[in-house]
């Protein structure tokens, strides 16, 4: 079992930067595939970004590519979303998750296992 955690969603301003953090705990966590995903309201959980085990193998969705990066530190056991330039579409609940993949990046949220609660981004424009 997986326990995730995210945290640093808060309002920001359209052209603003955040920095999100997901804490694992439970049994080891540095051999899941990681990801982030977000829901707005009245729309589908849709996936982010995906890190592999080690980090070297990324994955974003289009709509991110170029603003957001994902990183992980597994000393920490902690997985990263740094998200800039946020314009008002990118305002929603964003969820970590991790998956029983080591090296593949799945995009579909049905292939996580485990989930946190979610931390709350909203881009006032």
């Amino acid at each position: 079992q997986v326990q995730l955690e995210e945290s640093g969603g808060r309002l920001v301003q359209a052209g603003g930067s955040l920095r999100l953090s997901c804490v694992a705990s439970g049994r080891s966590y540095d051999s899941n595939a990681m990801a982030w995903f977000r829901q707005a309201p009245g729309k589908e959980r849709d996936f982010v970004a995906g890190a592999s085990w080690s980090g070297a193998i990324t994955a974003y969705a289009d709509s991110v590519k170029g603003r957001f990066t994902i990183s992980r530190d597994n000393t920490k056991n902690t997985v990263y979303l740094q998200l800039n330039d946020l314009t008002a579409e990118d305002t929603a609940v964003y969820y970590c998750a991790a998956s029983k993949y080591r090296n593949y990046v799945a995009r579909k949220s049905l292939e996580y296992d485990y989930w946190g609660r979610g931390t709350q981004v909203t881009v006032s424009s």
